[in-house]
């Protein structure tokens, strides 16, 4: 598969088979996600797979959004993502470096989120990208520590569905040359 075919075809999907995800497959899906860039390489994202009883509880955690718990409940797997705060846009010192301030962070977390994301569809997987839920709820069930914070959740697992690809903006939308 191509970065291009891996790009374009991957789709986030909500409904997943019961085949339940080998450790063995996501330690594999992390370690080519940990590639993605960082901040100064800082690599401040930290992911946790959550399975079983607490993934149901976390599921829970969603009753501002109800359909994300459907979506956890029916995955056999959950990611939290999470990030190491005070790190990505700051100095040494703990000064910022740039006007963004510590925001850096979730471009980190971003980019490698969709990393995760494109190796697990390269593996045959599915997965969908949640940030509607109770973050500390869900912190507190996972036992984020406090120097972390829990930036997203990742269902994960085999596709029950094959969406199709939502219509695009033309290149002329999107890109401008000065």
């Amino acid at each position: 598969m191509t970065a291009k075919e891996c790009i374009t075809g991957r789709r986030s999907i909500r409904r997943f088979t019961g085949q339940p995800v080998s450790h063995e497959l996501l330690s594999e899906i992390v370690a080519a996600a940990s590639f993605a860039p960082s901040w100064k390489n800082t690599q401040i994202v930290r992911y946790i797979a959550v399975e079983g009883e607490k993934k149901a509880k976390l599921a829970e955690c969603t009753s501002s959004f109800p359909g994300n718990g459907v979506i956890i409940n029916n995955a056999p797997m959950v990611i939290a993502v999470t990030i190491i705060k005070g790190r990505s846009g700051f100095e040494r010192d703990g000064s910022y470096t740039t006007k963004k301030g510590g925001s850096w962070q979730m471009f980190d977390a971003g980019v490698a989120s969709e990393a995760f994301c494109l190796a697990a569809y390269e593996q045959g997987l599915g997965s969908v990208i949640m940030g509607i839920f109770d973050e500390d709820e869900a912190a507190a069930l996972l036992g984020i520590p406090e120097d972390r914070e829990l930036v997203a959740l990742i269902p994960i697992g085999y596709p029950a569905e094959t969406p199709a690809a939502p219509r695009r903006k033309s290149v002329e939308d999107l890109l401008t040359f000065q």
